[in-house]
């Protein structure tokens, strides 16, 4: 159910597009915001596809019906838009649902660093970090009201039945117990650094 929890990261994504990156600590600031705005401009699109899709599915079936979407439907429709974006685009966490969305090395050091910053009360931005001429774009996603259906507290927000279908379709599920406004993961999407030095 993560394409629900995109909603509220893409809300955080284009609320800050108009922030200017002027970190003291960056010295290539405008090709940094560049990679930003090309990472939030990739996740923005996926999540208005893959948003409207899942509310379509969860309106019409309810969680289970939704849960079938994401489990059939959402990596074929991802998979499109990497070709569209030529990119890779994923979203992981430190507790995924989708053996699939495990993270690497790299990814699980980054939602560490999110956490202990979301665990601190900061204020958790978008980053990019450069490898030759790929560029990784990370930006946390949070879990909103909604997601609690999916992703909430069981026999709560979290109906037994709907998690009893989850289990049925992922069995090693560790996306439970969040509350709204709950770090849940991130997005990853890599692409190529098409931008003039």
């Amino acid at each position: 159910m993560k394409n629900i929890l995109i909603v509220v990261s893409w809300i955080l994504l284009m609320s800050s597009c108009s922030e200017n990156a002027t970190s003291q600590n960056e010295t290539t600031v405008d090709i940094d915001d560049a990679y930003i705005a090309k990472g939030k401009t990739i996740a923005a699109s996926t999540f208005s596809i893959l948003g409207s899709n899942l509310q379509k599915a969860m309106k019409e079936g309810g969680v289970q019906n939704a849960e079938k979407y994401c489990n059939l439907a959402a990596s074929p429709l991802v998979d499109s838009l990497m070709q569209v974006h030529q990119a890779s685009i994923k979203r992981t966490s430190l507790k995924t649902r989708n053996p699939k969305n495990q993270p690497t090395k790299e990814e699980r050091i980054q939602l560490e660093k999110y956490q202990k910053q979301y665990e601190t009360g900061a204020v958790l931005k978008a980053v990019s970090q450069k490898s030759n001429k790929r560029i990784t774009f990370y930006a946390p996603i949070y879990v909103m009201e909604l997601c609690q259906k999916c992703h909430g507290k069981i026999d709560e927000s979290l109906k037994k039945e709907d998690f009893a279908f989850i289990r049925d379709i992922y069995p090693t599920d560790e996306a439970t117990n969040y509350n709204a406004g709950d770090l849940r993961g991130m997005w990853s999407i890599t692409f190529v650094d098409n931008f003039k030095n």
